[in-house]
């Protein structure tokens, strides 16, 4: 099963041609109406790859099918990582790696593929497949995703690899406000969290310009909460900060710096806003939180925010 770079290009083909049958959203063609995934790919593999070892088969029915049933979660990350590019309006080839891409990074066994390669990989077969700047859009897209995961595997790097050299203090600077959301109701207390498409509970945020509406970030971060989830929160003891660099795919490298407090608000339905990336928010009891998959950076401030309100 050595044949691994070869296997996903020859999944891509089958991606791209798939992205033109009617299922798919692409033009009618009388050759293609009755023309699965599986068919497409079992032509390509007798094409490309005749010589392919068994494993390398089961590796892009796998990936192909994946892929697929992701297709609709995957293209929603998409359009988050890269708000300024539709999904539709991305090349079909871009697309279409970056549907591959995610699906090795988000959903794949990281043990056979770790993160660091399905992004490399990505990138090359974008640089074979796609126009000039494709390699440089999908760094952009897998980084900033890859950022928002946590950077899984990012301490098994080779340490020889020398890192570029960048002055973070001269990089844009993005300023946002979240908050620990705590309510009370019938003798209990109850976090308020939301759930991201990357599959992790997380608390409410929002960027925090200042303007004639708020001057704080503590009114800014409220101002953001009621926008996110309909709730009117007091705003109370500053839990910490987070700064860290984020890709974006056409400004590039760019400072995101985090205030998280402490907020109260009442016990009431959560209504989420219009914002991509959030698929739910719900109330939950103390004792619920660690069944939940939370981000490792998310788990101290909670914690924190537990210890505040159970000591008042």
């Amino acid at each position: 099963m050595a044949n691994r770079h070869l296997s996903r290009s020859i999944v891509l083909q089958t991606l791209f041609e798939w992205d033109f049958l009617p299922q798919a959203g692409g033009p009618q063609g009388d050759n293609q109406k009755n023309e699965t995934a599986k068919d497409i790919l079992d032509r390509n593999i007798l094409e490309f790859g005749p010589g392919l070892e068994e494993g390398d088969r089961d590796f892009m029915y796998s990936l192909v099918d994946s892929v697929l049933k992701k297709r609709s979660i995957i293209d929603e990350i998409i359009e988050r990582a890269a708000p300024e590019w539709p999904i539709d309006k991305i090349s079909i080839v871009d697309r279409n790696v970056l549907r591959l891409g995610l699906t090795e990074l988000l959903f794949g066994d990281r043990a056979q593929v770790p993160p660091k390669v399905a992004i490399n990989e990505s990138i090359e077969i974008a640089k074979t497949f796609g126009g000039e700047s494709s390699g440089r859009f999908i760094n952009g897209v897998l980084g900033t995703v890859y950022k928002e995961i946590g950077e899984p595997g990012k301490e098994e790097t080779s340490k020889k690899k020398v890192k570029e050299e960048v002055d973070i203090s001269k990089l844009p600077l993005e300023k946002l406000g979240g908050a620990v959301i705590y309510a009370k109701h019938g003798g209990e207390i109850y976090l308020a969290l939301v759930h991201d498409i990357f599959g992790y509970w997380t608390l409410s945020k929002g960027g925090i310009e200042e303007n004639e509406d708020c001057k704080t970030d503590e009114a800014c971060t409220a101002r953001e909460i009621k926008e996110e989830l309909g709730l009117e929160v007091k705003v109370m003891d500053k839990l910490g900060e987070n700064e860290y660099v984020a890709t974006h795919p056409e400004k590039g490298k760019h400072r995101k710096h985090v205030a998280y407090f402490l907020a109260e608000a009442p016990y009431q339905e959560l209504r989420l806003g219009e914002t991509k990336g959030l698929d739910d928010a719900r109330w939950f009891k103390f004792g619920e939180i660690s069944d939940l998959k939370i981000y490792n950076d998310i788990v101290p401030l909670i914690t924190k925010a537990i210890e505040i309100i159970t000591s008042k």
